[in-house]
C-alpha cells in the first residue's frame, strides 16, 4: 500500500475516532470526512478537513496522534483495518454511504446537535450521525 498524506490523515481519523466500532462504524466516520471534503462549507482536502481547528477530538485531546504509539494487539489490528478502509474509501468505495457531515458519541451532547439544520441520520455503535443542511 502506497502511503500518502491523504491516506494517513483519513486512516488516523478512522483509527482514533472509531477504532472500537464495527467496520460499518469505521466506514461511517470515513464518510463524514469525505462528505465534508465535498461540502462547500468545509475545506476541500482530507487533511485540511481533519486538521481544521477542533473538527475531530483526537487532534486536540493532548494525546499522541501517531497510531504507532498505540502498540496493543487490538490497536494494531484497528490500525491495519483503518488503512484498509481509508484506501477503499479514497478509491470511491464505502459500505455505509451516508450523507453525514457530523457525529458524536452517545456520551456527549454537543451544542450543535439540537440545531434545526442538523438532521439525525442514525446511530452506529456509540456514534450518532447527522447531516447538516445549512448552519454547519
Amino acid at each position: 500500500m502506497t502511503m500518502t498524506s491523504t491516506l494517513l490523515c483519513l486512516a488516523a481519523t478512522i483509527f482514533f475516532e472509531a477504532r472500537g466500532e464495527t467496520t460499518d462504524g469505521m466506514y461511517a466516520v470515513a464518510d463524514v470526512v469525505m462528505n465534508r471534503v465535498a461540502h462547500e462549507k468545509f475545506p476541500d482536502t482530507v487533511c485540511r478537513v481533519v486538521y481544521f481547528p477542533r473538527a475531530f477530538s483526537y487532534t486536540h485531546d493532548g494525546l499522541s496522534d501517531h497510531m504507532e504509539d498505540y502498540p496493543q494487539p487490538d490497536d494494531v489490528e484497528a490500525r491495519i483495518e483503518a488503512f484498509i478502509i481509508a484506501k477503499d474509501v479514497l478509491e470511491g468505495n464505502t459500505l455505509v454511504g451516508t450523507t453525514a457531515t457530523h457525529y458524536h458519541t452517545t456520551s456527549v451532547a454537543p451544542f450543535w446537535s439540537v440545531h434545526k439544520d442538523f438532521a439525525i441520520d442514525g446511530q452506529i455503535g456509540v456514534h450518532i450521525f447527522y447531516t447538516c443542511s445549512g448552519y454547519c
